[in-house]
């Protein structure tokens, strides 16, 4: 594994998932002909009939667009009444329930609600607060916190800064801000110079000055900081990733590796937490579902690639293995090929 993270070649030219627009690697496209009146109907006599027809809403879910979903659960409200997320709620249960909610959830709100989540209850669950603000561009989190504005009356700092504290606080607030550089441009100067600034913070000296870190990987843009990465090596002889690990432990670490992981390949880092959704024993299956919804309109074709690339064998084939019933039948929907 760590081989992938280590490889720098040809970093600096290859697309990024965070420039991706909706459509182009998703395995999830807009229904051509669509008619959402001829859906609606479809999904009211799978929900109101004698016994609910899964298999209509598996394949109405996962083969619509966002937008098109959307238009979905306003004429549904519309001609019944009811919410389409209540209605699923209330037909459905467990991990499949949870899986048809968040594909009838709009992308912002569902993110938003996975924060909210990880919020709740006695302590944060901090590797989803990661997950999230680490693999979203600026306008994935303005979107999520505009929706938290909307649902609580609250900013989401506000509420963010009491449940998480010290560094690791600063940089998930900085990167919650959703104000990182868009520049396109490169600057080659400004790279050297922060990698020597990463250097002299981390490995030069004795103990780390963790706020450096913070305040160059939560700031800079992703071409600029892949041109750091390769300047950090130059300079160090390891990858910034193995000197973030060498020298931080905790919350932290995990963010800032997941930054470097995602600035690197955030089809790879994804590939990587689907894997650790479903190696051993029992199934992640808030994460495995996260992961599955909120990416299948961007680059799930590219994480399928990477996984089976990372893994040998195909992320289809290992939701075949590690998953039951209508819940399999809906990731395998969602994953598209099985790239054998």
């Amino acid at each position: 594994m760590t081989s992938l993270w280590d490889d720098l070649d040809s970093l600096v030219t290859s697309p990024s998932s965070f420039t991706a627009t909706s459509g182009e690697r998703g395995t999830v496209k807009a229904k051509a002909n669509f008619d959402a009146g001829e859906d609606v109907a479809a999904l009211k006599d799978a929900i109101e009939g004698l016994g609910t027809k899964e298999k209509t809403l598996i394949d109405i879910l996962t083969h619509r667009s966002s937008a098109q979903k959307q238009l979905i659960c306003e004429a549904y409200q519309e001609a019944t009444s009811r919410t389409l997320v209540e209605d699923v709620k209330g037909d459905t249960v467990g991990d499949f329930e949870d899986l048809l909610v968040a594909l009838a959830t709009p992308p912002a709100a569902y993110d938003c609600h996975e924060v909210m989540r990880a919020m709740q209850g006695a302590g944060t669950s901090d590797s989803v607060l990661i997950e999230i603000f680490a693999s979203r561009s600026n306008k994935q989190i303005k979107a999520l916190t505009d929706v938290y504005l909307e649902e609580t009356e609250k900013k989401l700092a506000l509420d963010m800064r009491t449940e998480v504290s010290g560094d690791f606080a600063t940089a998930l607030l900085l990167l919650a801000e959703g104000e990182r550089d868009e520049n396109t441009t490169v600057d080659a100067g400004k790279a050297k110079e922060d990698a020597q600034s990463l250097y002299n913070a981390g490995e030069k000296k004795w103990g780390t000055d963790e706020s450096k870190f913070v305040e160059i990987l939560c700031q800079r843009s992703i071409p600029q900081l892949r041109q750091t990465l390769v300047e950090y090596k130059n300079i160090s002889g390891k990858t910034l990733q193995q000197s973030i690990e060498g020298e931080m432990t905790g919350d932290l670490e995990e963010l800032l590796v997941a930054i470097v992981k995602c600035v690197k390949s955030v089809p790879a880092y994804f590939a990587e937490r689907l894997y650790e959704s479903m190696k051993g024993g029992g199934t992640d299956e808030s994460s495995l579902n996260r992961i599955m919804v909120s990416r299948c309109e961007i680059d799930l074709l590219d994480i399928r690639a990477e996984f089976k690339k990372l893994y040998e064998y195909s992320l289809h084939s290992a939701i075949k293995s590690d998953c039951q019933g209508d819940y399999k039948k809906t990731l395998k929907k969602l994953c598209g090929g099985k790239d054998d």
